[in-house]
């Protein structure tokens, strides 16, 4: 039962990079840029929730909607004051800039809320699930955090193939030059790719911190990165990419901490990414591209 255990609260883990992936394969794939400073964007909302709920005493509803309304605004003004000028400037300026922004959250939090870690309070009230006669339990965050991982992959795909918007994305994907001549508006586009990642930033955030309930200005950090390894991992630009590589990241690190060592478990991780980039240099569900010349 320990195996199955370990197995379950891979994937919840692994849910949380995957919700966090979605967000940077969504910009990489459509603005073609690394926005770094995603994982801050998390931070961000589990902080909104955090003032919300303990500080103000509204309910855990209000502030997960404050949380999302918050992370979309930050990530729109991130986009238009930071990124849009650089729309044309080489990918080391934009990496340079995400990089900056990323500081600058976090010593912006530093400011407000200090390096103290903040206990944070679960606003996830579903009950845990007992199994094999109570030898299994599931915690209702780990049910909750698969169980909305799987419906916001399976909402963002059906947007992204079904709506208009999702088929602009798409189209700027491909080719910005060629959209804005069919007449699609390409920067209102790629700015809201940024508002649906950073709101799916803030969604992670919450679960993330629901799940492990410590919060500093750092949290986003390591969860960030690892995220982006989980979209390298399964091809980034590639949304079931994203779904099947945080999920994997998520398995990999949990068992090796507890089959193998802890200390080491990052270590396996990011090896596994450099395995898999060595035999499948475009991730697990990436596509070649070829240039014409």
């Amino acid at each position: 039962m320990s195996f199955v255990s370990y197995l379950i609260n891979g994937i919840s883990l692994g849910s949380v990079y995957a919700l966090i992936a979605l967000g940077y394969t969504m910009v990489y794939g459509i603005a073609k840029m690394l926005n770094f400073a995603h994982g801050d964007v998390i931070m961000i909302g589990a902080y909104t929730v955090f003032v919300t709920v303990t500080n103000l005493g509204l309910p855990p509803a209000a502030g997960i909607l404050l949380a999302i309304v918050v992370c979309t605004v930050l990530g729109v003004v991130i986009e238009r004051v930071a990124y849009k000028p650089l729309r044309m400037a080489s990918p080391l300026a934009v990496l340079i800039t995400a990089i900056g922004v990323s500081y600058l959250l976090q010593n912006v939090a530093l400011l407000i809320f200090g390096a103290n870690t903040k206990s944070f309070t679960s606003v996830v009230g579903v009950p845990a699930l007992k199994l094999a006669g109570g030898q299994l339990s599931i915690s209702g965050e780990t049910i909750v955090t698969i169980l909305t991982c799987i419906v916001i992959m399976i909402a963002l795909t059906a947007f992204i193939h079904k709506t208009k918007a999702g088929q602009a994305m798409l189209a700027v994907s491909e080719d910005k030059g060629a959209a804005q001549l069919m007449g699609i508006n390409v920067n209102g586009t790629i700015a809201l790719t940024f508002a649906i990642g950073s709101a799916l930033a803030a969604v992670a955030g919450v679960l993330l911190c629901s799940a492990y309930p410590s919060l500093t200005p750092y949290t986003g950090s390591m969860p960030g990165i690892k995220a982006f390894v989980a979209a390298v991992f399964g091809g980034i630009g590639s949304i079931p990419g994203a779904f099947i590589g945080g999920l994997l990241l998520g398995v990999i690190e949990n068992l090796s901490k507890a089959y193998i060592s802890s200390e080491m478990a990052d270590a396996i991780v990011f090896g596994v990414l450099i395995v898999v980039l060595l035999v499948r240099p475009t991730g697990l569900l990436g596509k070649k591209m070829s240039e014409k010349v």
